[in-house]
Protein backbone atom coordinates (compact mmCIF):
# COMPACT_ATOMS: atom_id res chain seq x y z
CA UNK A 1 0.00 0.00 0.00
CA UNK A 2 1.38 3.45 -1.15
CA UNK A 3 1.67 5.38 2.33
CA UNK A 4 1.43 9.48 1.61
CA UNK A 5 3.91 11.14 4.39
CA UNK A 6 0.80 12.80 5.86
CA UNK A 7 2.11 16.02 7.16
CA UNK A 8 3.45 16.66 3.69
CA UNK A 9 0.09 16.48 2.47
CA UNK A 10 -2.71 16.37 4.69
CA UNK A 11 -0.55 18.58 7.27
CA UNK A 12 0.64 20.97 4.40
CA UNK A 13 -3.03 21.44 3.43
CA UNK A 14 -3.97 22.85 7.18
CA UNK A 15 -0.34 24.83 7.86
CA UNK A 16 -0.46 26.35 4.03
CA UNK A 17 -3.46 28.36 5.08
CA UNK A 18 -1.83 28.14 9.25
CA UNK A 19 -4.32 30.83 9.75
CA UNK A 20 -6.91 28.06 10.55
CA UNK A 21 -4.54 25.78 12.53
CA UNK A 22 -2.02 27.63 14.09
CA UNK A 23 -1.85 27.25 17.88
CA UNK A 24 -5.09 25.34 18.06
CA UNK A 25 -3.34 22.37 19.98
CA UNK A 26 -2.46 24.76 22.46
CA UNK A 27 -5.35 26.70 23.27
CA UNK A 28 -8.28 25.61 25.63
CA UNK A 29 -11.74 25.59 23.86
CA UNK A 30 -10.50 26.17 20.78
CA UNK A 31 -12.82 25.23 18.32
CA UNK A 32 -11.32 26.22 14.36
CA UNK A 33 -13.80 25.78 11.77
CA UNK A 34 -11.93 23.99 8.96
CA UNK A 35 -13.08 23.66 4.50
CA UNK A 36 -11.28 22.05 1.78
CA UNK A 37 -9.86 24.37 -0.81
CA UNK A 38 -8.86 26.90 1.55
CA UNK A 39 -6.92 28.53 -0.54
CA UNK A 40 -9.55 30.45 -1.35
CA UNK A 41 -9.88 32.75 1.08
CA UNK A 42 -6.51 34.10 1.15
CA UNK A 43 -5.67 37.42 -0.20
CA UNK A 44 -4.38 37.29 -3.56
CA UNK A 45 -3.47 41.23 -4.37
CA UNK A 46 -0.91 43.74 -2.29
CA UNK A 47 -3.47 46.66 -2.32
CA UNK A 48 -5.94 45.21 0.22
CA UNK A 49 -2.94 42.60 1.62
CA UNK A 50 -1.51 46.11 2.40
CA UNK A 51 -4.21 47.24 4.22
CA UNK A 52 -5.07 44.07 6.85
CA UNK A 53 -6.95 42.12 4.59
CA UNK A 54 -10.33 44.78 4.15
CA UNK A 55 -11.18 44.85 0.38
CA UNK A 56 -14.85 44.51 -0.25
CA UNK A 57 -15.64 47.85 0.55
CA UNK A 58 -12.43 50.08 -1.32
CA UNK A 59 -12.57 52.18 -4.24
CA UNK A 60 -12.41 49.93 -7.63
CA UNK A 61 -9.12 48.37 -9.03
CA UNK A 62 -7.96 45.99 -10.87
CA UNK A 63 -8.22 42.98 -8.37
CA UNK A 64 -12.19 43.49 -7.24
CA UNK A 65 -13.24 40.44 -8.80
CA UNK A 66 -12.00 38.68 -5.99
CA UNK A 67 -13.01 40.95 -3.66
CA UNK A 68 -16.44 42.59 -4.74
CA UNK A 69 -16.86 42.16 -8.49
CA UNK A 70 -19.77 45.03 -8.54
CA UNK A 71 -17.15 47.40 -7.97
CA UNK A 72 -16.22 47.51 -11.85
CA UNK A 73 -18.90 49.43 -12.90
CA UNK A 74 -17.24 52.39 -11.49
CA UNK A 75 -13.48 51.75 -12.22
CA UNK A 76 -12.74 55.34 -14.51
CA UNK A 77 -10.60 52.91 -17.21
CA UNK A 78 -12.87 50.59 -19.59
CA UNK A 79 -10.23 47.89 -19.08
CA UNK A 80 -7.87 46.44 -17.66
CA UNK A 81 -5.55 43.36 -16.56
CA UNK A 82 -3.71 42.31 -13.34
CA UNK A 83 -1.11 39.60 -12.00
CA UNK A 84 0.09 39.32 -8.80
CA UNK A 85 1.83 36.37 -6.85
CA UNK A 86 2.61 35.71 -3.27
CA UNK A 87 5.41 32.87 -1.80
CA UNK A 88 3.60 31.66 0.75
CA UNK A 89 4.12 30.32 4.23
CA UNK A 90 8.15 30.93 3.39
CA UNK A 91 8.60 30.55 7.17
CA UNK A 92 7.44 26.71 6.57
CA UNK A 93 8.57 25.55 3.15
CA UNK A 94 10.45 27.27 -0.44
CA UNK A 95 8.03 25.87 -2.72
CA UNK A 96 4.68 27.04 -2.19
CA UNK A 97 3.13 29.83 -4.35
CA UNK A 98 -0.15 32.16 -5.06
CA UNK A 99 -0.43 33.59 -8.32
CA UNK A 100 -3.45 35.44 -9.62
CA UNK A 101 -4.76 36.91 -12.75
CA UNK A 102 -7.43 39.22 -13.17
CA UNK A 103 -8.57 41.53 -15.74
CA UNK A 104 -12.27 43.47 -16.51
CA UNK A 105 -13.66 45.04 -19.51
CA UNK A 106 -16.83 47.95 -19.46
CA UNK A 107 -19.53 47.35 -21.81
CA UNK A 108 -20.79 50.25 -21.01
CA UNK A 109 -21.18 53.32 -18.65
CA UNK A 110 -23.51 50.94 -17.10
CA UNK A 111 -22.20 47.41 -17.30
CA UNK A 112 -18.83 45.19 -17.00
CA UNK A 113 -17.50 41.74 -17.40
CA UNK A 114 -14.70 40.35 -15.21
CA UNK A 115 -12.46 37.00 -15.44
CA UNK A 116 -9.60 36.18 -12.96
CA UNK A 117 -7.52 32.43 -12.65
CA UNK A 118 -6.15 31.83 -9.24
CA UNK A 119 -3.28 29.31 -8.91
CA UNK A 120 -1.98 27.62 -6.02
CA UNK A 121 0.88 25.53 -6.18
CA UNK A 122 2.07 23.07 -2.72
CA UNK A 123 5.54 22.49 -4.02
CA UNK A 124 6.46 19.14 -4.26
CA UNK A 125 5.22 15.86 -2.49
CA UNK A 126 7.17 12.53 -2.13
CA UNK A 127 5.37 9.04 -1.84
CA UNK A 128 6.94 6.15 -0.05
CA UNK A 129 5.68 2.66 0.45
CA UNK A 130 5.27 1.60 4.09
CA UNK A 131 9.20 0.26 3.71
CA UNK A 132 10.14 3.76 3.20
CA UNK A 133 10.51 3.42 -0.57
CA UNK A 134 10.34 5.82 -3.16
CA UNK A 135 7.12 5.21 -4.75
CA UNK A 136 7.01 8.45 -7.12
CA UNK A 137 6.81 12.65 -6.97
CA UNK A 138 3.67 14.64 -7.43
CA UNK A 139 3.21 18.28 -7.62
CA UNK A 140 -0.07 19.18 -6.20
CA UNK A 141 -1.66 22.08 -6.86
CA UNK A 142 -5.34 23.70 -7.10
CA UNK A 143 -6.71 26.36 -9.14
CA UNK A 144 -10.35 28.35 -9.53
CA UNK A 145 -11.72 30.02 -12.66
CA UNK A 146 -14.28 32.58 -12.68
CA UNK A 147 -16.19 35.06 -14.98
CA UNK A 148 -18.71 37.52 -13.74
CA UNK A 149 -20.69 40.10 -15.01
CA UNK A 150 -21.74 43.45 -13.18
CA UNK A 151 -24.17 46.33 -13.16
CA UNK A 152 -25.06 49.66 -11.97
CA UNK A 153 -28.78 49.14 -10.59
CA UNK A 154 -28.73 53.30 -9.56
CA UNK A 155 -26.68 56.17 -10.37
CA UNK A 156 -24.40 55.21 -6.80
CA UNK A 157 -25.20 51.37 -6.40
CA UNK A 158 -24.16 48.23 -8.66
CA UNK A 159 -24.72 44.24 -8.29
CA UNK A 160 -22.60 41.56 -9.92
CA UNK A 161 -22.90 37.81 -9.81
CA UNK A 162 -19.41 35.40 -10.23
CA UNK A 163 -19.37 32.05 -11.69
CA UNK A 164 -16.50 29.75 -10.85
CA UNK A 165 -15.27 26.03 -11.45
CA UNK A 166 -12.58 24.81 -8.75
CA UNK A 167 -10.41 22.09 -9.15
CA UNK A 168 -8.02 20.67 -6.19
CA UNK A 169 -5.59 17.87 -7.17
CA UNK A 170 -3.56 16.85 -4.40
CA UNK A 171 -2.69 13.21 -5.02
CA UNK A 172 -2.23 12.64 -8.69
CA UNK A 173 -3.83 9.67 -8.15
CA UNK A 174 -2.68 8.08 -6.23
CA UNK A 175 -3.78 5.30 -3.70
CA UNK A 176 -3.62 7.07 -0.11
CA UNK A 177 -4.03 4.57 2.98
CA UNK A 178 -5.50 1.67 0.29
CA UNK A 179 -7.96 4.33 -0.74
CA UNK A 180 -7.79 5.41 -4.40
CA UNK A 181 -8.00 9.11 -4.86
CA UNK A 182 -8.82 11.87 -7.74
CA UNK A 183 -8.68 15.63 -8.60
CA UNK A 184 -11.92 17.34 -6.46
CA UNK A 185 -13.92 19.44 -8.45
CA UNK A 186 -16.79 22.10 -7.40
CA UNK A 187 -19.04 24.76 -8.99
CA UNK A 188 -19.49 28.36 -7.30
CA UNK A 189 -21.07 31.48 -7.38
CA UNK A 190 -20.25 35.19 -5.96
CA UNK A 191 -23.43 37.57 -5.23
CA UNK A 192 -22.04 40.86 -4.48
CA UNK A 193 -23.54 44.43 -4.03
CA UNK A 194 -21.67 47.68 -3.92
CA UNK A 195 -22.56 51.70 -2.88
CA UNK A 196 -20.38 54.49 -4.23
CA UNK A 197 -20.60 57.90 -2.93
CA UNK A 198 -19.02 60.68 -4.23
CA UNK A 199 -19.67 64.21 -2.43
CA UNK A 200 -18.27 67.32 -1.10
CA UNK A 201 -18.00 68.35 2.58
CA UNK A 202 -15.39 71.56 4.05
CA UNK A 203 -15.13 72.46 0.38
CA UNK A 204 -13.14 68.65 -0.24
CA UNK A 205 -14.01 65.73 -1.99
CA UNK A 206 -15.35 62.96 -0.33
CA UNK A 207 -16.53 59.53 -1.53
CA UNK A 208 -18.44 56.61 1.00
CA UNK A 209 -18.24 53.24 -0.37
CA UNK A 210 -19.62 49.88 0.85
CA UNK A 211 -20.02 46.23 -0.09
CA UNK A 212 -21.01 42.99 0.45
CA UNK A 213 -19.84 40.09 -1.17
CA UNK A 214 -21.28 36.23 -0.52
CA UNK A 215 -18.34 34.29 -2.14
CA UNK A 216 -18.23 30.44 -3.06
CA UNK A 217 -21.93 29.42 -2.58
CA UNK A 218 -21.65 26.39 -4.36
CA UNK A 219 -21.07 22.34 -4.15
CA UNK A 220 -19.18 20.12 -1.64
CA UNK A 221 -15.92 18.89 -2.93
CA UNK A 222 -14.86 14.74 -2.56
CA UNK A 223 -11.59 13.46 -3.66
CA UNK A 224 -12.36 10.09 -3.37
CA UNK A 225 -15.59 7.78 -4.72
CA UNK A 226 -16.65 7.63 -1.45
CA UNK A 227 -20.09 9.49 0.57
CA UNK A 228 -17.38 12.26 2.51
CA UNK A 229 -17.79 15.13 0.87
CA UNK A 230 -16.57 18.59 2.00
CA UNK A 231 -17.60 22.35 2.31
CA UNK A 232 -16.11 24.76 0.37
CA UNK A 233 -15.37 27.87 2.25
CA UNK A 234 -18.83 29.79 1.56
CA UNK A 235 -17.91 33.16 3.07
CA UNK A 236 -19.66 36.32 3.65
CA UNK A 237 -17.62 39.64 3.41
CA UNK A 238 -19.19 42.92 4.58
CA UNK A 239 -16.94 46.34 4.38
CA UNK A 240 -16.97 50.32 4.40
CA UNK A 241 -14.51 52.62 3.19
CA UNK A 242 -13.93 56.40 3.59
CA UNK A 243 -12.00 58.68 1.67
CA UNK A 244 -11.37 61.96 1.88
CA UNK A 245 -8.55 64.69 -0.37
CA UNK A 246 -7.07 66.95 1.87
CA UNK A 247 -6.50 68.91 -1.38
CA UNK A 248 -4.89 68.62 -5.24
CA UNK A 249 -2.07 66.12 -3.75
CA UNK A 250 -2.69 64.91 -1.01
CA UNK A 251 -5.72 61.69 0.26
CA UNK A 252 -6.34 59.36 2.60
CA UNK A 253 -8.90 56.30 2.65
CA UNK A 254 -9.94 54.05 5.70
CA UNK A 255 -11.38 50.63 5.16
CA UNK A 256 -13.11 48.19 7.75
CA UNK A 257 -14.32 44.76 6.96
CA UNK A 258 -15.88 41.76 8.99
CA UNK A 259 -15.54 38.41 7.91
CA UNK A 260 -17.60 35.45 8.27
CA UNK A 261 -17.78 31.64 7.24
CA UNK A 262 -20.75 30.22 6.22
CA UNK A 263 -20.02 26.74 6.61
CA UNK A 264 -21.52 24.19 10.25
CA UNK A 265 -19.17 24.70 13.37
CA UNK A 266 -17.69 21.81 14.32
CA UNK A 267 -19.65 19.90 17.36
CA UNK A 268 -18.26 19.77 20.87
CA UNK A 269 -16.77 16.67 22.41
CA UNK A 270 -18.20 16.28 25.22
CA UNK A 271 -15.27 14.54 26.69
CA UNK A 272 -13.68 16.09 29.51
CA UNK A 273 -9.84 16.50 29.73
CA UNK A 274 -7.74 17.38 32.61
CA UNK A 275 -8.88 20.32 34.81
CA UNK A 276 -12.22 20.44 33.08
CA UNK A 277 -11.05 21.45 29.62
CA UNK A 278 -13.10 20.74 26.61
CA UNK A 279 -11.32 19.08 23.87
CA UNK A 280 -13.36 19.80 20.47
CA UNK A 281 -13.93 17.44 17.88
CA UNK A 282 -12.47 18.28 14.28
CA UNK A 283 -13.90 18.17 10.92
CA UNK A 284 -17.88 18.91 9.90
CA UNK A 285 -20.93 16.45 9.55
CA UNK A 286 -21.70 16.14 5.95
CA UNK A 287 -25.07 15.02 6.33
CA UNK A 288 -26.18 18.50 5.10
CA UNK A 289 -26.26 20.13 1.94
CA UNK A 290 -24.56 23.32 1.47
CA UNK A 291 -27.61 25.52 1.38
CA UNK A 292 -28.73 24.67 4.74
CA UNK A 293 -24.89 24.84 5.65
CA UNK A 294 -24.97 28.60 5.04
CA UNK A 295 -28.23 28.96 7.29
CA UNK A 296 -27.30 26.18 9.82
CA UNK A 297 -23.91 28.56 10.34
CA UNK A 298 -25.38 31.68 12.52
CA UNK A 299 -26.57 29.27 15.19
CA UNK A 300 -24.85 25.78 15.24
CA UNK A 301 -21.92 27.04 17.74
CA UNK A 302 -21.66 24.72 20.11
CA UNK A 303 -21.50 27.53 22.75
CA UNK A 304 -23.82 29.74 21.55
CA UNK A 305 -24.32 33.68 20.44
CA UNK A 306 -21.09 34.36 22.31
CA UNK A 307 -19.30 31.74 20.21
CA UNK A 308 -20.77 32.92 16.38
CA UNK A 309 -19.81 36.64 17.43
CA UNK A 310 -16.01 34.43 17.42
CA UNK A 311 -16.35 33.35 14.28
CA UNK A 312 -16.22 37.00 13.00
CA UNK A 313 -12.85 38.29 11.97
CA UNK A 314 -12.48 41.98 11.97
CA UNK A 315 -10.04 44.24 9.36
CA UNK A 316 -9.14 47.44 9.13
CA UNK A 317 -6.72 49.30 6.98
CA UNK A 318 -5.64 53.00 6.26
CA UNK A 319 -4.17 54.08 2.31
CA UNK A 320 -2.03 57.73 1.19
CA UNK A 321 -1.80 58.72 -1.61
CA UNK A 322 0.33 61.50 -3.15
CA UNK A 323 -0.54 63.31 -6.18
CA UNK A 324 -2.20 59.50 -7.16
CA UNK A 325 1.19 58.68 -7.99
CA UNK A 326 2.68 56.62 -4.51
CA UNK A 327 0.62 55.14 -1.59
CA UNK A 328 1.52 53.69 1.52
CA UNK A 329 -1.01 51.55 3.88
CA UNK A 330 -1.22 49.69 6.90
CA UNK A 331 -3.38 47.43 8.50
CA UNK A 332 -4.34 44.89 11.01
CA UNK A 333 -6.77 41.64 11.26
CA UNK A 334 -7.88 40.13 14.00
CA UNK A 335 -9.03 36.43 14.74
CA UNK A 336 -10.49 35.34 18.31
CA UNK A 337 -7.52 32.81 19.40
CA UNK A 338 -10.72 29.91 19.48
CA UNK A 339 -11.05 30.18 15.93
CA UNK A 340 -7.59 30.50 14.68
CA UNK A 341 -6.01 32.91 16.63
CA UNK A 342 -4.68 34.85 13.87
CA UNK A 343 -3.56 38.51 14.37
CA UNK A 344 -0.96 40.51 12.33
CA UNK A 345 -0.56 43.57 10.82
CA UNK A 346 0.34 44.54 7.26
CA UNK A 347 2.34 47.43 5.77
CA UNK A 348 2.48 48.34 1.71
CA UNK A 349 3.15 51.07 -0.64
CA UNK A 350 2.00 51.43 -4.73
CA UNK A 351 3.38 53.16 -7.22
CA UNK A 352 1.20 54.22 -10.23
CA UNK A 353 2.17 55.43 -13.52
CA UNK A 354 0.13 56.28 -16.95
CA UNK A 355 -0.13 52.35 -17.71
CA UNK A 356 1.37 50.54 -15.45
CA UNK A 357 0.70 49.97 -11.23
CA UNK A 358 3.65 48.17 -8.79
CA UNK A 359 2.45 47.65 -5.87
CA UNK A 360 3.49 44.93 -2.70
CA UNK A 361 2.32 44.39 0.97
CA UNK A 362 4.35 42.77 3.83
CA UNK A 363 2.84 40.60 6.87
CA UNK A 364 3.85 41.09 10.48
CA UNK A 365 2.18 38.89 12.79
CA UNK A 366 1.67 39.66 16.09
CA UNK A 367 3.28 36.31 17.53
CA UNK A 368 6.69 35.30 17.36
CA UNK A 369 7.67 32.33 15.01
CA UNK A 370 4.00 32.13 13.64
CA UNK A 371 3.56 30.45 10.10
CA UNK A 372 2.33 33.33 8.25
CA UNK A 373 5.64 35.76 9.15
CA UNK A 374 7.16 36.74 5.83
CA UNK A 375 4.73 36.85 3.85
CA UNK A 376 5.26 39.02 0.87
CA UNK A 377 2.64 39.81 -2.22
CA UNK A 378 3.23 41.89 -5.25
CA UNK A 379 0.83 42.87 -7.48
CA UNK A 380 1.43 44.68 -11.36
CA UNK A 381 -1.46 46.44 -13.59
CA UNK A 382 -1.83 47.34 -17.00
CA UNK A 383 -4.49 50.10 -17.60
CA UNK A 384 -5.25 48.65 -21.37
CA UNK A 385 -7.30 51.92 -21.68
CA UNK A 386 -4.94 54.34 -21.24
CA UNK A 387 -2.49 52.60 -22.89
CA UNK A 388 -4.35 53.02 -25.98
CA UNK A 389 -5.30 56.27 -25.64
CA UNK A 390 -1.33 57.13 -25.88
CA UNK A 391 -0.98 55.19 -29.04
Amino acid sequence: MIKLLRFLFIGSVILLIAENAYSQSTISGANTITTAVPFLTITPDSRAGGMGDAGVGLTPDVSSQYWNPAKYVFMESDMGVGLSYSPWLRNLVDDINLAYLSGYKKLDDVSAVAASLRYFSLGDIVFTSDFGEFQGQQSPNEFAIDMGYSRKLSEVFSGAVSLRYIRSDLTGGQMVNGVETHAGNAFAADVAFYWYNEFRANRKDQLLSAGINIQNIGSKISYTDGEVKDFIPTNLMLGAAYTTNLDDYNAFTFSFEANKLLVPTPPADSTQYGEGDVIWSGGVNSDIGPIEGIFVSFTDAPGGFKEEMQEITWAMGVEYWYNKQFSIRGGYFYEHQNKGNRKYFTAGAGLKMNVFSLDFSYLLPTQRNHPLENTLRFTLSFDIDAFSRQR
